[in-house]
């Protein structure tokens, strides 16, 4: 599958008064897209988009109608965290009252039938809140203003819990409860586990690792952290820490070329999460080697 792109979206982020601050367009993303503008008001008609649309208002109140000039016309005085869905296969009509700043996820449709497991529909809606997912869209914008390459595990863990979430509490119906993860067996885990070792300096899509224990992304994701009690961005940047910590402690190469390395973007990069992890910095490290 290609980079999920603007022509996969509806084209409310077509509309030629929009100009995104910043999108995930060229990063390599090919399950969500993601991208953070300020709107202006407007009354329009989009064709169904393959993805799921999942839009953050950042501020507010504004009002908006869904539906316009339809039985099924309603309008709702959003505030700042109210949350927008429109599920993918689905014409939309709407009109917004009001400048805001927002952020807008577009999830692809297979990802969130991978998550649900079974045929799912998600539910229209206007306002709804959740917590968890809207910190999980501002962690993604995050990521894009920050992007490192070194954070593609990271951003596709945050968009496989995107899909979960949306399934788990904004399908159309009653949700089925979840069984437990299992963990993954020994073999499995050992394939991973080298490969993550192997691809320290590379960006490593979930799929990638997905594929190694023949699972899908959601499967893989669930069942990784079941094994390891961590999600696989969090146990690669353990490894990366790692690696990093040994080569500074056991040798004179130059710390920015162990940077590299290890999967960090620059020195600057591996110098603040040792900081983080370890309450410590490269050059520390390698005198008390």
């Amino acid at each position: 599958m290609g980079e999920l792109g603007l022509a996969d979206t509806n084209g409310i982020l077509a509309l030629p008064w929009v100009r995104p601050e910043r999108t995930s367009a060229g990063l390599g993303w090919d399950r969500v897209y993601v991208s953070k503008q300020r709107e202006r008001p407007y009354r329009a008609e989009f064709g169904a988009a393959r993805s799921h649309q999942l839009i953050l208002h950042l501020d507010g109140p504004v009002t908006v109608r869904r539906g316009v000039g339809t039985p099924g016309e309603h309008s709702r005085r959003m505030p700042a965290g109210g949350l927008f869905l429109q599920p993918s296969h689905a014409d939309l009509a709407v009109e917004l009252g009001g400048e805001l700043d927002t952020v807008h996820v577009y999830v692809a449709d297979d990802a969130v039938q991978e998550a649900a497991g079974e045929p799912v529909r998600l539910a229209e809606e206007l306002g709804s809140t959740d917590p968890l997912l809207e910190q999980l869209v501002l962690s993604l914008d995050g990521v894009v203003r920050d992007w490192e390459p070194s954070a593609r595990t990271y951003a596709d863990q945050l968009g496989a819990l995107i899909a979960a979430q949306l399934v788990r509490r904004h399908r159309a119906g009653p949700a089925a409860a979840p069984a437990p993860a299992r963990g993954l067996s020994d073999q499995q885990f050992a394939r991973v586990r080298d490969v993550l070792a192997e691809r320290l300096a590379e960006p490593v899509p979930l799929t990638d690792l997905a594929a190694l224990a023949g699972l899908s992304v959601s499967q893989f994701s669930r069942q990784f952290k079941a094994r390891t009690g961590l999600p696989p961005h969090r146990f690669l940047l353990r490894l990366r820490v790692e690696q990093a910590s040994l080569l500074l402690r056991t040798g004179d190469t130059p710390i920015a070329d162990i940077a590299a390395r290890c999967g960090f973007s620059h020195q600057e990069h591996l110098t603040r999460v040792l900081r983080a992890q370890l309450g410590t910095t490269p050059a520390a490290l390698r005198r008390a080697g």
